[in-house]
């Protein structure tokens, strides 16, 4: 295959995820593989309007596999919003000889390369946020990271719970998507799993009811995961309702002892798993190959096994599709 473009650019973008370094080495080995230069960018699209730019070699992204975070560094950038900042950008792509970029980030770095790629500098974005949150693809790279770390933290919870007969509420990150908290539940054995998805949560149903059942049935610690941000009918003012609030109201109605932990960013690093590893790998690989071919405004997406790509403007419409039969599967498994 000729190569239509000879330098390409590379940035992470919004939230670190474990993995985004994997996409990066995979980017940047597969380009010079086919003898096209790369271009790393500090700082995401921030970097790209101060040109915090330098070149990759082999040897650039090597011991990077392993490690979480992002080496080439993320950051915000309000002026990359408006129209100013997005001629900017491409100004300054024309300036470093790049002619097309891979955006690793989520939705709001997809809109990014979007209006990038219709500024004419092709944009490829690969789907990273621990959330799992982006409607076009099944999975995103260090979600499988998250919801590990998650589940070790809940394995030791459980180890004080079990001794003190105890109630542990865990707060996961999640604001929008309840993966995390959904598969963590399983992982871990929650009793109940609160998320965004369910709406207005109503405790008495969907935690102390189930508490009752596990009871009587001879269990006497528990686990309850709750995503960030959840509504709780119990809180009358309508606004989200804290893992601290929802331990009390468990130990109010229960007389069991409960206590909150907020995992927070704790759940954004440590070393990707193989899935975000591989994965990531395969992305990278995909985005270069568009990329070779000149082809740009796509997302890459995980369908099934399958690495595809869609248009970036497809993407965006998307709404994620909640997983009912899983939520249902979780529920009658976590007695």
């Amino acid at each position: 295959m000729e190569n239509k473009v000879k330098n390409i650019g590379v940035l992470t973008s919004g939230g670190d995820a474990p993995g985004m370094n994997a996409a990066v080495r995979s980017v940047t080995r597969a380009a010079l593989s086919c003898g096209i230069k790369v271009t790393g960018i500090r700082k995401g699209f921030f970097g790209l309007l101060s040109s915090q730019m330098e070149e990759l070699g082999l040897r650039s992204v090597s011991n990077t596999l392993q490690n979480g975070g992002t080496f080439l560094q993320t950051a915000r950038c309000t002026e990359f919003n408006s129209k100013a900042g997005v001629d900017k950008a491409k100004m300054n792509c024309i300036a470093a000889d790049i002619e097309g970029l891979v955006v690793c980030g989520g939705d709001g770095s997809f809109r990014g390369a979007r209006d990038l790629s219709l500024a004419g500098v092709p944009c490829i974005g690969i789907p990273c946020t621990i959330d799992n949150d982006i409607a076009c693809t099944d999975y995103t790279i260090g979600f499988d990271t998250a919801v590990n770390t998650v589940t070790q933290i809940m394995d030791k919870l459980r180890d004080t719970s079990q001794s003190h007969d105890r109630c542990s509420v865990i707060e996961v990150m999640g604001r929008r998507c309840g993966d995390i908290a959904m598969q963590a539940a399983v992982c871990g054995g929650a009793v109940s799993a609160l998320i965004p998805e369910m709406g207005v949560i109503d405790l008495e149903r969907d935690v102390i009811s189930r508490m009752k059942r596990t009871l009587s049935a001879g269990k006497n610690h528990f686990i309850v995961i709750v995503a960030e941000g959840v509504v709780a009918e119990q809180k009358l003012d309508g606004s989200p309702m804290t893992a601290g609030a929802i331990a009390r109201y468990i130990e109010s109605q229960t007389k069991i002892e409960s206590r909150d932990t907020i995992i927070g960013h704790i759940q954004r690093g440590g070393s990707p798993t193989a899935r975000d590893r591989i994965v990531a790998s395969q992305m990278g690989y995909h985005a270069v190959q568009l990329l070779r071919q000149g082809i740009g405004n796509r997302v890459v997406a995980m369908r099934g096994d399958k690495i595809v790509d869609i248009d970036i403007l497809e993407a965006l419409g998307m709404k994620k599709e909640e997983d009912k039969e899983f939520q249902k599967m979780m529920r009658e498994i976590s007695i």
